[in-house]
């Protein structure tokens, strides 16, 4: 089904994965906001309990589900609490990730496993369930891959790996599920580079801090995405056109592309500063959670992205850039 009938916020149930910091906690808060129920999922209760009795305080519906994304049987409790809880839900957001940082020869089989059975197979598992029950209802599945998906960097090889899978995943899932006429849109977003806790939440096999490469954009601009894609049927959305430029570089001179990042990839992403000890490493456990925003205090976050409003509102951007046209056109003209 290309146009599935998707419901407004205020009249939504949203669940929401890696809930508990970073984009995901984001999301849970503009969606409260709006008027959305939400099921908040993460694996640190203690910042889960939290997060949802601020969310009830300002009034929203609001509960939580403990869970590790990487085993099937919690995907299957999070939906029958969001049964129990509210009835069901309209929209299943897979955001939970966690990653590495480090050559590949120096990360282990075993952490390599463990970013694949969380950004992958996470994905695989909340779709697949979140599709079983939104079959007869309808809804949308939103997986949030990333813009290395599409092209990969030094340093984050798995992350990379387990991104460009989600990608394939979603897609196949999304050609299906239209060829059966299911009532349910598949989205794919891709972040660019977010200020969130990622950085320091990942395993670090480097002698520095890890941070991400600039420009570096606002989490609430993939939140943003998130929710125009919970009641606006897209196939794929690209936060920060930052991001695109390494993927479109990729596509039109790999070559070059790959001696760029060979050099670049590793100071882009080394820095001093290693941020707060109580996040780092959540590969295998939780650590601080309940942040919005990284500790690394980059020099200059992006609130804005054009691109991304371009991609969202392609009828308005095409208007607005063919008044300009023709302005731009007619002013030639009167000089002549």
């Amino acid at each position: 089904m290309s146009n599935p009938d998707l419901r407004p916020l205020h009249q939504q149930v949203i669940v929401i994965t890696g809930a508990s910091s970073g984009i995901g906690l984001v999301t849970a808060r503009m969606a409260a906001r709006a008027g959305a129920g939400v099921l908040l999922v993460a694996r640190n209760e203690h910042a889960l309990r939290r997060i949802t009795a601020e969310l009830q305080a300002n009034g929203a519906q609001a509960a939580y589900v403990v869970a590790d994304v990487s085993r099937r049987e919690d995907h299957e409790r999070i939906a029958r609490t969001a049964v129990d809880r509210f009835g069901g839900f309209d929209s299943w957001v897979n955001n939970a990730s966690v990653g590495t940082a480090g050559e590949l020869d120096k990360v282990t089989i075993e952490d390599h496993r463990r970013v694949f059975d969380v950004n992958y197979w996470g994905v695989v598992y909340g779709s697949l369930e979140a599709a079983r029950h939104l079959r007869q209802r309808g809804g949308a599945i939103i997986n949030i891959g990333s813009v290395l998906g599409e092209r990969t960097v030094v340093l984050q090889g798995p992350y990379c790996a387990a991104k460009h899978a989600v990608r394939a995943f979603t897609t196949g899932l999304r050609m299906e599920l239209e060829r059966e006429d299911v009532p349910v849109s598949v989205t794919h977003i891709k972040p660019s580079s977010i200020d969130t806790p990622f950085p320091e939440h990942a395993r670090n096999y480097l002698s520095s801090g890890v941070q991400v490469p600039p420009p570096v954009y606002s989490p609430a601009l993939v939140a943003k995405a998130i929710l125009f894609a919970c009641h606006n049927p897209r196939r794929e959305l690209t936060v920060g056109f930052g991001g695109k430029m390494a993927p479109l570089m990729g596509r039109l001179f790999p070559r070059l592309t790959d001696r760029l990042m060979e050099v670049v990839g590793y100071w882009a992403q080394e820095t001093s500063n290693s941020g707060l000890p109580a996040r780092r490493d959540n590969l295998y456990a939780p650590r601080e959670d309940g942040a919005e925003r990284s500790s690394l205090g980059y020099p200059v976050v992006l609130k804005n992205s054009p691109y991304l409003q371009a991609q969202m509102h392609p009828v308005a951007t095409a208007a607005i850039l063919g008044g300009l046209a023709i302005g731009l056109a007619a002013a030639g003209r009167a000089r002549r």
